[in-house]
């Protein structure tokens, strides 16, 4: 029995969204189970998926919080 985690930012995918919606996590679940039966030959009935939406200031990367990188790399000095 598979169990994926799936990380997701909860940003969504637009402006205007501060999360991903019910049909982009169904997508997501449908995939992933998709690919574990594909490569694995895991039954899509005994594939588990967890989607966690992780909020934007709880990760960074180039030493820096997402919204700062983001911002020195839109003014070209990242």
């Amino acid at each position: 029995m598979p169990i994926v985690t799936v990380q997701v930012t909860r940003e969504g995918t637009a402006p205007d969204r501060s999360s991903v919606t019910a049909e982009e996590k169904a997508a997501i679940i449908a995939g992933v189970s998709q690919v574990m039966l594909d490569v694995l030959n895991k039954p899509l009935e005994s594939t588990y998926v967890v989607i966690e939406e992780i909020d934007l200031d709880n990760w960074g990367w180039g030493g820096l919080p997402t919204v700062q990188y983001r911002k020195k790399k839109a003014e070209g000095k990242a």
